[in-house]
């Protein structure tokens, strides 16, 4: 096993016990360090260990880091979307 795997684990075994400690804010406070950790960990992932096991790592992480992801994609689809007009005359 590389060392950047044995790190990804850590980071998945730190993001699970992050979640189950109590938090005034939602875990968003540490949902931002963990997304700003494990970023570079996933290149570092990918890099060492091919894009197969990059993705499963992705989708790992997208499974603990749920709602940060669902609200970046409603973000994006509403940036993608055509805006609509809000004058009645058009």
């Amino acid at each position: 096993m590389t060392t950047s795997l044995i790190f990804a684990l850590i980071w998945l075994v730190m993001a699970n016990v992050l979640a189950m400690l109590p938090s005034r804010d939602n875990h968003w406070q540490r949902a931002y360090v963990l997304i700003a950790l494990g970023v570079p960990l996933l290149g570092w992932v990918t890099l060492q260990n091919g894009p197969w096991v990059g993705l499963l790592c992705m989708a790992a992480g997208i499974s603990v880091l749920r709602w940060p992801v669902r609200y970046f994609g409603r973000w994006i689809g509403r940036k993608l979307s055509k805006p609509t007009s809000t004058n009645p005359a058009e």
